[in-house]
């Protein structure tokens, strides 16, 4: 029998032993981490599809897995072999999770799942839809920790203290910012469960989760007081005395569950039901307390990045450019000379970052993928799916670091010999997408999710379109997706308001199944502009600066302004690079930065 087969046979024995109909598997951990540490990876032991996100449902006789656009390939490849339905989201004629809920589960019957693992949000939604049948939630029980006999244990990393010089603001004043939000809301209490909103608030910065450099740990924040839960024996003598100064008492990770049963009798607690795991929110209201739903004052306040991190972070893409430089030299000088496979190249890529001062490794796992597997949106290669490049076609790198002076994202796909004019088509499309929403100018107000038009504008005039936001937010050396601010049409309620200092991904692609991908990426930050009669301006300044790929570039394709943009883009990427480069490699970066 496959293992996955075996695996599911033992979770449904488990389930009848306590009634329940089905179990819901999420992706996530007990902070609702896009990322999780390896302890938590329960959705794909289950499954076997390891992508970063994705829903499994186990039902007594069928399971179902739903995965979204990025992943959709990945999926088919991974269930393959097993009893379980992928389950592709938004696609015509798929149901969503809560509607495939309402249809299979039994009138009154039970609803199984570890409800730290989930949202209060979600949580809250399934017990009203699925309440309409009957059907009752169950989230004490973490069946998929009662079978797994070799779950890895919680990370044991030291966490340590972020220098004020790197991170721009000292914790204390940061606590007194969101105690100042917490008042305008007349709360008594803050709960954050966020990994990345309690590393970013009191400068702590850990090694829980791979490529994320948190800590784990909840905190409650009090008027005078604030607690954090954390393993103490992952905390060294210098983080101790860091939070003993910020007032802040160190207690059980497992204990903010009993603690919060203190916010009784209507104490004003506020919380982001889309951040606080369903089983602590549950935990409150039993207590009583009188919950303020709100975002996290934190999330706004990281997302703007102050003149320190700004100043820092131009500094990391810097070192993160030089890495990337010598690599698309590599690449360019030995492909047909020497043997190379997507490992061997993006293990290289890592080697040339980890070289590079203050480089902590990297931000996300490399996605490499050459030819066909480029069409992969998050493709990562296994010993099993591992190609040798060879002098011809595309190859899409997809790749980022971490540094003391913050976080990096890019993106560029490289033509390793002759291209079909499909594929310079292609390439032409992806480049005046990104070109275009770099170049924009937008009065104070707009939204991410208005400016998404401009990348697209190129797709849609020839009926093409891409499965993916076109942008994301970065954190400041902690997660390298990080909301509110993001270029997405598809959901303009949730897009917050552009300000200066948000820095965003511009990353529109081409991904033809079986053929080829192709997506360019550079981070922008958000630049105050000019004020006039007509308002406050702002601009994108781009904090990545690496070449486009000249060889892929047809010039004939591109418009005059595509082509001036390009080559401003360009000179600039010389100018600031070439004094951190030795010659040769001044003379090679030339001839990759020529105006067209």
């Amino acid at each position: 029998m496959h293992l996955i087969e075996q695996r599911l046979a033992a979770l449904r024995t488990k389930m009848r032993e306590a009634g329940y109909a089905g179990y819901y598997i999420p992706t996530d951990d007990f902070h609702l981490s896009e990322y999780v540490g390896a302890h938590f990876k329960a959705r794909a032991y289950m499954s076997g599809f390891t992508g970063s996100a994705g829903t499994l449902v186990v039902l007594e006789n069928e399971a179902a897995l739903w995965v979204d656009g990025r992943y959709f390939l990945q999926g088919e490849q991974q269930l393959s072999g097993t009893s379980i339905l992928l389950q592709k989201s938004g696609e015509e004629g798929v149901p969503t999770i809560l509607d495939y809920l309402k249809d299979k589960l039994p009138e009154g019957s039970v609803l199984g799942m570890d409800g730290r693992t989930l949202s209060a949000a979600t949580g809250l939604e399934f017990q009203q839809e699925l309440g309409k049948k009957g059907i009752m939630l169950a989230p004490e029980r973490d069946l998929v920790g009662e079978i797994w006999a070799d779950r890895p244990p919680l990370s044991d990393r030291p966490a340590w203290v972020l220098d004020v010089k790197y991170a721009g603001q000292e914790a204390g004043e940061k606590l007194m910012r969101v105690r100042k939000a917490m008042a305008e809301q007349g709360a008594a209490a803050h709960v954050l469960t966020s990994l990345d909103d309690i590393a970013w608030l009191f400068n702590l910065r850990g090694d829980d989760v791979a490529y994320n450099p948190v800590l784990l740990a909840y905190a409650v924040i009090e008027p005078e007081q604030a607690y954090l839960f954390a393993d103490e024996a992952k905390l060294p003598e210098p983080v101790r005395v860091h939070l003993a100064a910020l007032n802040t008492k160190v207690l059980p990770y497992d204990g903010v569950y009993d603690f919060v049963s203190r916010y009784g009798a209507g104490t004003k607690v506020l919380l982001s039901e889309a951040r606080v795991n369903y089983a602590l929110y549950a935990c409150l209201e039993r207590a009583g307390a009188a919950l303020v739903k709100a975002e996290n004052p934190t999330v706004h306040m990281k997302a703007v990045k102050n003149e320190t991190e700004l100043e820092n972070l131009r500094r990391a893409h810097i070192k993160d450019a030089v890495a990337m430089v010598r690599f698309m030299r590599y690449l360019k000088e030995n492909i047909g000379k020497i043997p190379m496979t997507e490992i061997s190249v993006s293990d290289h890529l890592e080697s040339l970052r980890r070289a590079q001062e203050g480089n902590l490794g990297l931000s996300f796992d490399t996605i490499c993928g050459y030819g066909p597997h480029g069409a992969i949106v998050h493709y990562s290669a296994t010993p099993e799916s591992d190609v040798p490049l060879e002098p011809q076609g595309f190859l899409l790198v997809d790749s980022g670091g971490q540094y003391y002076e913050g976080t990096t994202d890019i993106t560029r796909t490289f033509a390793l010999g002759p291209l079909t004019e499909e594929e310079k088509q292609h390439f032409a499309t992806v480049l005046r997408s990104m070109l275009n929403l770099a170049a924009a100018r937008f009065p104070q107000g707009v939204r991410g999710a208005n400016l998404d038009v401009l990348a697209r504008m190129p797709f849609w005039e020839q009926e093409m379109d891409y499965k993916h936001g076109t942008g994301h937010g970065v954190g400041y050396l902690l997660n390298v997706h990080e909301g509110p601010n993001s270029f997405r049409w598809q959901n303009p309620a949730n897009s917050a308001v552009l300000e200066a200092g948000m820095v965003t991904t511009d990353e529109p692609g081409v991904y033809i199944a079986g053929e080829h991908g192709i997506r360019l990426e550079n981070e922008l930050v958000c630049r105050m502009g000019e004020k006039n009669e007509y308002g406050q301006f702002l601009y994108f300044e781009p904090l990545t600066l690496v070449p486009i790929d000249l060889d892929a570039v047809e010039p004939s394709l591109l418009s005059e302004t595509d082509r001036a943009r390009l080559n401003a883009y360009h000179a600039l990427v010389y100018e600031t690079l070439a004094p951190h480069l030795a010659e040769d490699e001044q003379a090679w970066l030339r001839d990759y930065t020529r105006a067209i």
